[in-house]
């Protein structure tokens, strides 16, 4: 059947989307380690009407038949905002991202990205990135490391295989982000307790939980620090309000007050640290489905995540605190703060950090500091359009 005909489908409408999920959720199911997710969440993400990405960018997704059967799948986007930012920062004018990349054998997952640059050269685009699936603030990245264990929530997992379908078409390492594990079960060094002591005795210096009753005012002061604390970075895109809005909401549910901090200096919020249960304990237990019971155990999962690993998906300083000791202080006593917490509340002993990038010589710091260690590695790839 590998010599059967290769015809790619492009997707115009929701049915089609429908399709395109279901077949990323099939490819994903054939994956050891993988963890199926809620497939309405999925479906939420690839619709013009529900995500506010795209009031900013535009798409088209494509299905890939050999022989009468879907063998393929893999989307073409342009993010208006990336294109406007710095091309030193990985994105600017000219760039097109492809993403949802799946495939079955190589011919397959060259004609997807064939097919996927070809769209992209019709808009006019003269280089593209990928994969990231579909905002660098959802799935960015090939996953290359790490699929010997399942991935945490928000994270993608990817076969070995597509490593070589994407370098075999022609593209090129563009950035490594790292996710990092640690055990939280012991005490930290007695450098971080001294950095976390000092911290404690400036007055300037508030801790707070969130507070899930101003959950809206909180999670925009946290998203404005994240915007200002990332723009610098590689691959960086602000956050528009409508997507700061849709995140407030989407995140709520998986917020525990204690876990989630923001760090005031002078009555001004300047940090913050989010840290989630890892909701892909409880999917691969009711396996990604909310019917008939799964809701319930959601739910219940939700209220009282026992035992759950941690992940601490974001983090970040204003800029104008950036590269000083009040930073560092900052980090470690939110750091420190929110492991005594999972400790004692949540009976959690493993924690991830990350993604972060590879050349984000702060961040890989803190993760040494603490005695952390890289255990996923995803690739984000660059090509030029000829």
């Amino acid at each position: 059947m590998t010599d059967a005909k290769i015809s790619i489908e492009a997707i115009h409408d929701k049915k089609g989307r429908t399709r395109f999920v279901d077949l990323g959720r099939a490819f994903a199911s054939r994956l050891q380690n993988s963890v199926p997710q809620l497939r309405s969440e999925q479906l939420e993400l690839v619709d013009p009407d529900k995500n506010p990405f795209f009031e900013h960018a535009r798409a088209q997704f494509y299905i890939a038949h050999r022989g009468g059967k879907p063998v393929g799948r893999i989307s073409a986007h342009i993010d208006e905002l990336a294109l406007d930012m710095p091309p030193e920062q990985g994105f600017g004018p000219g760039t097109g991202m492809f993403g949802y990349f799946d495939a079955e054998d190589e011919a397959v997952g060259s004609a997807l990205l064939t097919r996927a640059e070809e769209w992209l050269k019709g808009q006019g685009m003269t280089r593209a990135v990928g994969p990231i699936s579909m905002s660098v603030w959802e799935e960015p990245g090939l996953m290359v490391k790490g699929q010997d264990h399942p991935p945490m929530v928000m994270m993608g997992h990817h076969p070995s295989e597509y490593q070589q379908m994407i370098e075999g078409a022609g593209y090129k390492p563009a950035k490594s982000l790292y996710t990092y594990d640690l055990d939280i079960s012991g005490d930290f060094s007695p450098l971080i307790q001294r950095i976390v002591k000092s911290g404690r005795r400036n007055e300037r210096i508030t801790l707070r939980k969130v507070n899930k009753k101003r959950w809206d005012e909180d999670a925009a002061i946290i998203l404005d620090i994240l915007n200002d604390a990332w723009s610098d970075n590689w691959g960086f895109v602000p956050l528009t309000p409508a997507e700061v809005a849709h995140t407030g909401v989407k995140l709520k549910p998986i917020i525990h007050e204690d876990l989630n901090m923001i760090a005031e200096v002078d009555g001004r919020p300047v940090a913050f640290m989010l840290t989630f249960p890892d909701l892909n304990d409880i999917l691969a237990r009711i396996d990604g489905k909310l019917f008939p019971l799964g809701w319930f155990r959601l739910l219940r999962w939700l209220r009282n995540p026992k035992g759950a690993d941690m992940r601490v998906p974001l983090m970040g300083v204003l800029k104008a605190v950036q590269n000083s000791r009040l930073a560092s202080q900052l980090a470690f006593m939110m750091i420190s703060d929110i492991k005594t917490v999972a400790n004692e509340n949540y009976a959690s002993v493993r924690g991830e950090l990350g993604w972060v990038l590879d050349d984000n010589q702060g961040m890989n710091a803190i993760a040494d500091t603490i005695g952390s260690t890289i255990n996923s590695e995803y690739i984000i790839y660059e090509k030029p359009l000829g």
